[in-house]
């Protein structure tokens, strides 16, 4: 094996350093060579004090995430690695640079003394892996720190900077030189000094003369996130709760062991780590064909962007651009739009530098990569162009024909559209194969979503170009084919049909909304119905004929069909943009939902009006009708080769629509939670009870998928 650590020496300190690029992961063979190294300056006289780092861009970054879920080599445990480094007969100190997570920190805190770089960030990701810092992380952080500070920490799995982790006491001293060099410098000073006392392990608990209020409180806080939320971080709370009860460090530790066994056979373990793997696995795209692919296809670069509309899309489109330093024309058709478009992104650069994310030169930097423009002309140089007009075929052609008229012939030439035919607008166009879909998703600033659209004729360098830049500013890009609604929107209208058919035949908004929160959405259906707009909803049927005179109320085209959005919306209830909805929110643009008399009343007049007997709909009935009819459209997604995989699905429905993690995705929470025996067995239920709604129908991979794993 590769030795993954080393020890050198300068004068009469050992520098230990970590190598296993790219970010020193803590796998068996580093576990394995820290152990050796630490074991061999211990027996050097030569050496008086340790430095522990990191080869190339960081200290050991984490934990070896290849080991996940799998049976660990044969070696030293990293708990076992940390009680070397701790009872080392000589001063041990942590030299941290780029990133110190879960794992990584563990080890710093197993050292005598603590330097970290004015630029590195540390924390304890392990809760949204669905685990908690099991190798003493629990046990050791609230003695280097204030109890609350390790209880919001752990809990939240959240990232610190380097400042905030001095403030906190989690380190000795920032430095902003060469870390290796630091660090042996601060060696040399501490080599003849005491240290046994330093020993985190033997330290107290801070703040534990505090520790019932403290804990009370993180309880409560907690509990109220908990409905079906993960149990990890509850856990956390638990783990970190015996650093204080327990008579011992040692007790602590197996505590802390129970609680970790407990959460990895809970299977939301497996299933956020599965969420983890998924996210990255959608980045190696491959097409239908198999012949192209992520690995044989390079991606153009792209210096220059423009954006076609000032809209909310448009501008949170271009923030997003310009954040990423990318600079970038606005293109409007009227002065008035595009001074709006320009005042809502001046304000979107104020509040980074509100929340202290970025400087005042740097904002200042943002407003002069934005280029303002009434003139398609100007488009004439740029790498690539979004539109983001209104979501009408008719418009958007006249859009692409301009574009390809003035764009440069390697320019692409994106649609941000959400649901529209992305073959319909590349045909208007004598570039095709530069054509592609990016569905941001609102606002779009924030979403980290973007699911990219290949067209039948998209070519290969367009996807590469479109998928390495949705990364390159900040989004997980996701490739899909082309069908109305790709991945996400038409898996979405599935959902929608079955939550307005609940509310005919016996539900209210929130009684469905609520069961929905309870599975783990942080919102149900009606609720971002109300949030989106339910006139963007109202356009986009309208467009299809699904509104008009003279359709038969209740059905269309054949099937089962419910008009109370439609309904809503000619009343003038259009949701969070007219203070109602589905709920009141008391003012225009109002954000608390409160039950509405008016919804209620309209919705059971409508019932009256077409001899709707209502019955008593249970919540188990309200969940399998919301989400099984998704997760059947899901694998006749995968049946046409719209997605190519799992993760794929699964990554646009928990980064874009709020599927919990922790039960990850439709299509895993289909094959590992439920059984798809299970969900075959429910959707012919539903099919005989509900015979006008083909969405009932089970997808023939599906049944297929059922037959297989029932006999297994």
């Amino acid at each position: 094996m590769t030795t993954m650590a080393e020890l050198t020496r300068r004068g009469i300190i050992g520098i230990v350093k970590v190598k296993h690029p790219p970010v020193n992961a803590l796998s068996y063979g580093v576990r394995k060579g820290i152990t050796e190294c630490m074991k061999k300056a211990e027996s050097d006289p030569a050496i008086q004090a340790v430095v522990l780092c990191g080869d190339g861009r960081t200290f050991p970054a984490g934990a070896d995430i290849s080991e996940f879920g799998g049976k660990f080599a044969e070696g030293p445990d990293l708990r076992s690695v940390l009680v070397t480094i701790e009872n080392l007969r000589k001063p041990v100190v942590a030299a941290i640079h780029g990133t110190a997570l879960g794992g990584g920190l563990e080890v710093a805190l197993s050292c005598h003394y603590r330097l970290m770089h004015t630029t590195a960030r540390t924390g304890f990701p392990e809760v949204a892996l669905g685990i908690l810092p099991a190798a003493t992380g629990t046990q050791r952080f609230p003695r280097v720190t204030h109890l609350a500070n390790a209880i919001e920490m752990i809990t939240s799995g959240r990232h610190i900077t380097a400042k905030e982790a001095h403030s906190k006491g989690i380190v000795d001293k920032l430095v902003s030189g060469d870390i290796i060099q630091e660090g042996v410098t601060f060696a040399n000073d501490i080599a003849s000094k005491p240290y046994r006392h330093l020993m985190v392990s033997t330290r107290p608990v801070i703040g534990a003369e505090n520790a019932q209020h403290i804990f009370d409180e993180a309880r409560k806080r907690l509990a109220s996130r908990a409905v079906g939320g993960p149990i990890a971080p509850m856990m956390c709370l638990k783990a970190i709760e015996g650093a204080v009860k327990m008579p011992t460090f040692e007790k602590g530790i197996q505590h802390e062991a129970d609680l970790m066994y407990l959460l990895m056979t809970s299977g939301q373990a497996r299933a956020q780590q599965y969420a983890f793997f998924a996210e990255r696995a959608v980045s190696k795209w491959e097409l239908p064909d198999g012949k192209t692919n992520s690995r044989n296809t390079k991606p153009k670069a792209v210096k220059t962007a423009a954006v076609i509309g000032a809209g909310t899309m448009g501008t949170g489109i271009a923030m997003t651009l310009l954040s990423r330093g990318i600079p970038t024309i606005l293109i409007e058709q009227d002065q008035k739009f595009l001074d709006r478009g320009i005042a809502a992104i001046g304000k979107l650069i104020a509040y980074q530098v509100n929340k202290k994310r970025i400087t005042k030169e740097q904002a200042q930097k943002l407003h002069t990569l934005l280029k303002p423009s009434l003139h398609y002309a100007d488009l004439k140089d740029v790498d690539i162009v979004i539109e983001a007009v209104f979501e009408n075929m008719d418009i958007k052609k006249t859009v692409f024909r301009k574009m390809d008229a003035l764009c440069k012939p390697s320019a692409i030439l994106a649609s941000n559209t959400s649901n529209l035919n992305i073959d319909e607008m590349a045909a208007v166009t004598k570039r095709p194969g530069s054509v592609i879909g990016m569905h941001f998703f609102a606002p779009a600033n924030v979403m980290r979503l973007l699911e990219n659209i290949r067209g039948r004729q998209t070519s290969g360098e367009t996807i590469a170009t479109v998928m390495d830049l949705s990364k390159r500013i900040g989004k997980v890009g996701v490739l899909v084919g082309n069908c109305y609604g790709f991945v996400g929107n038409r898996m979405l209208h599935m959902y929608g049909a079955e939550a307005s058919f609940l509310i005919e035949e016996g539900c209210l908004p929130h009684e469905v909304d609520q069961c929905i929160k309870v599975f783990g959405f942080p919102m149900g259906f009606f609720q971002v119905a109300d949030l989106s707009g339910l006139d963007i909803g109202y356009k986009a049927r309208k467009g299809l004929g699904l509104i008009g005179k003279g359709l038969p109320e209740r059905f269309r085209f054949g099937q089962r069909y419910s008009p109370i959005s439609d309904i809503m919306v000619e009343n003038g209830r259009l949701g969070q943009k007219s203070g109602k909805g589905y709920y009141n929110y008391g003012k225009i643009g109002g954000r608390v939902p409160e039950r509405d008399p008016e919804t209620e009343e309209l919705i059971l007049n409508f019932c009256k009006k077409h001899n709707i007997q209502r019955r008593r709909i249970a919540p188990q009935e309200v969940m399998e009708r919301c989400l099984y009819p998704l997760i059947n459209e899901g694998f006749k997604i995968l049946q046409e080769k719209i997605a190519t995989k799992d993760e794929e699905i699964d990554t646009i429905w928990m980064t874009g629509y709020g599927w919990p993690r922790h039960t990850g995705g439709p299509m895993y929470y289909a094959r590992n939670f439920v059984g798809l025996p299970k969900i075959y067995e429910r959707l012919l239920y539903y099919k005989a009870q509900f015979p006008d709604s083909k969405h009932w129908e089970p997808c023939e991979l599906l049944r297929k998928e059922a037959m297989q794993q029932a006999k297994l």
